[in-house]
């Protein structure tokens, strides 16, 4: 909740006008006790979670000709029932489990300085901090991805993640209850580390759910603006981690390639991608020229 009463309190206390989007802000934030605005995220997540798969499904139920050459593994064919059963499993992890988790969260959020007030961060600062934040993630996440593929783990918590071997977009944060829970320390490191504004906030937590999406959408399309991200690993990458499974022992980063690559753990991957471009070879000499 914001400490003005007015516009022109808010631009006195800063010493110059707002901008449009500090304007914008301040009609909708002015009477929102902080809480409110922090239980925002998980709306943002749930509505983007619904809407940003619709292009894959639309892809997979054969609405778009020609589009069948971008599936990772062709063999596998998607169908509604999967799709909106993952949705439903899916939606009712985030009401009875990320919803109560954000709820329990907001103290943290308060005592690791999440602000809410005036004046907005530059786009620079976003800009920089989210980078920050992935790049947090994803080391994180790494190593506790490697955890969970321990034996033990695997069998009584991870597993249920990889139920889908030709992966889905909706099922980017399928999982048992408990790895949700586990997953949420990498996702929340970023922010507590570097804390900002509760936009950024947001912002964050929609474009990992984006990203995450990508890489479980099994198809890699060639426009999309995320194959010009520097060690970017993108839908093919994660894909081959699901396709092996429990047997995998690659490709455990959830976003970039460097820990796979530093740490060894993307030589499976390499292996296979070398047999795929000799059978394709063998299938088309001229390729190879």
């Amino acid at each position: 909740m914001l400490h003005y009463q007015s516009l022109e309190e808010a631009e006195e206390a800063l010493g110059r006008a707002l901008s449009v989007a500090e304007k914008l802000w301040f009609q909708y934030s002015a009477q929102k006790p902080d809480f409110i605005l922090h239980c925002h995220n998980i709306l943002f997540v749930m509505l983007f979670y619904t809407l940003a798969p619709l292009p894959f499904v639309f892809i997979g139920l054969g609405w778009f000709k020609n589009m069948d050459k971008f599936k990772i593994q062709p063999k596998v064919n998607d169908c509604f029932s999967n799709m909106f059963k993952c949705y439903k499993d899916v939606m009712r992890s985030y009401v009875f489990v990320i919803g109560p988790l954000q709820v329990i969260s907001y103290p943290s959020i308060q005592w690791i300085g999440i602000r809410t007030g005036l004046p907005l961060p530059s786009l620079a600062e976003v800009f920089w901090q989210i980078v920050v934040y992935f790049i947090i993630e994803d080391f994180s996440n790494y190593w506790i991805h490697r955890m969970l593929h321990t034996k033990w783990t695997y069998k009584n918590i991870h597993s249920v993640h990889h139920e889908y071997t030709a992966p889905i977009g909706f099922a980017a944060p399928y999982a048992h209850w408990a790895e949700i829970w586990i997953l949420g320390i990498p996702s929340f490191l970023g922010p507590a580390l570097v804390p900002g504004h509760i936009t950024t906030y947001w912002l964050w937590f929609i474009l990992r759910q984006l990203e995450a999406i990508e890489t479980h959408s099994g198809y890699v399309l060639p426009w999309s603006p995320t194959k010009y991200i520097p060690f970017y690993g993108g839908a093919e990458y994660h894909d081959y981690h699901h396709f092996v499974g429990e047997q995998s022992k690659s490709n455990f980063a959830s976003i970039f390639t460097y820990c796979d690559y530093i740490y060894g753990t993307n030589k499976g991957y390499r292996a296979h991608k070398q047999v795929l471009e000799k059978a394709k070879n063998l299938q088309d000499p001229s390729a190879s020229k």
